[in-house]
């Protein structure tokens, strides 16, 4: 099988790496790839959200299936675009990626179908949400509607914090069209987690569970981020709390966007807070997370393009129970010097093969880039690094003595990635 994956992060690396574990892999191609995916294929340079361009590659390479990472072509309607012209690829089309291009929309569908989430308002205007906001206790959670690569939601402590947010997204318009309309959303009280999905239409396959890590900083502290690294399994979800998330959020969501055309088909991720309530939903993906997917993949022992062909064509429910590996997954996340905020790029990075000694490490490449015989800093988080252990425990030591392997300038990571899970899961 001819298979083309769209992106070029840490998540497009890690499905690279279950792909092209499968029998059924004849050529992978990516695009436009990272170094560390050109080890495993050929990469091509075109841009993951250039969809005319991607079509025209598809046809003329006559690639079997598209497998789409990030989420600005599904928002932007790649699957429309391959399915009209008969292409198989896997991901929702338009209208299902509403769920995660637009933060307004997705609170109203909670609303509909009673699926449990923060309660919200949503703002046109400026000085409408000054005026509310005015008046609110806090803190407060501001969200810019559409996507905004990480960058668009503001956990407010004050309305002066409240007032800032609202300048940059609604009056300077820093991320663009995505801040014209705002949500404003209660304060969720609890632990984070991450429950992912691959979904065909009508069948559902939940995958293992995993926790991300936001802030920059250790004990969560600093700014939120696209992720400094994650663990799998969660030790905030216990099997009664996903089996209340699957029935209550992510069933609800699937079956309220079949109504809605061809029914939602792709990876579908559901960041919850697990309050004392009950798990409440933050924010509906409809990929799968970048560092997620770095611990999820590596622990899955099924054939990964099989199931992401079968889900292609609405045929999930062919496919045998997921096998997974019993042993748990850290990855660790080495970020530039400055990330979320500006950062330099540019920077050799040292020690790559050296990291991963045993199948059980691997080094995943997010922001990266090929410069003469040297691979260089391009990005943000530049590296996922990933280890299998017996347990969470032994799994964080893997991987922090293969981080201490890499070295570049500026080189930044949490030192605590998975250890309140781990301490959880011994406690029990």
């Amino acid at each position: 099988m001819r298979v083309l994956i769209v992106g070029g992060g840490g998540r497009e690396h890690a499905l690279a790496a279950g792909i092209a574990r499968s029998k059924l892999l004849t050529k992978l191609y990516a695009a436009p790839g990272n170094p560390g995916i050109a080890r495993l294929g050929t990469c091509v340079d075109i841009a993951a959200d250039d969809v005319d361009a991607l079509l025209r590659f598809a046809r003329t390479e006559h690639i079997d299936l598209t497998v789409v990472g990030p989420e600005a072509p599904l928002v932007k309607g790649i699957v429309d675009a391959f399915e009209k012209a008969g292409l198989l690829i896997f991901g929702p089309t338009r209208s299902c990626a509403r769920l995660e291009g637009s933060k307004a929309f997705t609170k109203e569908l909670c609303r509909k179908h009673h699926i449990p989430t923060a309660a919200y308002r949503t703002f046109f205007d400026a000085e409408a949400a000054r005026q509310w906001l005015r008046e609110s206790t806090y803190p407060q959670v501001l969200k810019a509607d559409g996507l905004a690569a990480g960058k668009g939601v503001v956990i407010a402590r004050s309305f002066d914090e409240a007032d800032d947010a609202i300048q940059r997204f609604m009056i300077v318009k820093e991320l663009g069209d995505a801040g014209s309309r705002l949500v404003v959303e209660e304060f969720l009280q609890g632990v984070e987690a991450s429950v992912l999905a691959m979904v065909d239409g009508r069948t559902i396959a939940m995958l293992e569970t995993a926790r991300d890590h936001k802030t920059a900083f250790d004990d969560n502290r600093g700014p939120n981020t696209g992720g400094m690294g994650t663990c799998s399994p969660s030790a905030m979800l216990t099997p009664e709390g996903l089996a209340q998330v699957e029935s209550q959020i992510i069933l609800p969501a699937v079956h309220a966007m079949g109504r809605d055309g061809k029914g939602f088909k792709g990876f579908l991720y559901a960041g919850v807070m697990i309050t004392p309530g009950g798990p409440k939903l933050l924010e509906f993906n409809v990929r799968m997370g970048d560092p997620e997917a770095q611990v999820i993949l590596p622990r899955l022992r099924s054939d990964l393009l099989h199931l992401l062909h079968l889900a292609a064509q609405g045929r999930l429910d062919e496919a045998e129970e997921l096998d997974w590996d019993p042993r748990a997954a850290v990855c660790v996340v080495l970020a530039s010097q400055g990330y979320p905020g500006p950062y330099a790029t540019g920077f050799p990075i040292y020690g790559l093969d050296d990291a991963s000694p045993s199948a059980d490490v691997m080094v995943f490449q997010a922001g990266t880039r090929q410069k003469g015989a040297d691979i260089v800093t391009a990005g943000g988080r530049v590296l996922g690094v990933t280890a299998l252990g017996t347990s969470l425990h032994e799994a964080r030591e893997v991987a922090y003595r293969a981080v201490a392997r890499i070295r570049f300038q500026g080189a930044h990571y949490r030192s605590d990635i998975g250890r309140q899970d781990a301490e959880m899961l011994t406690r029990r």
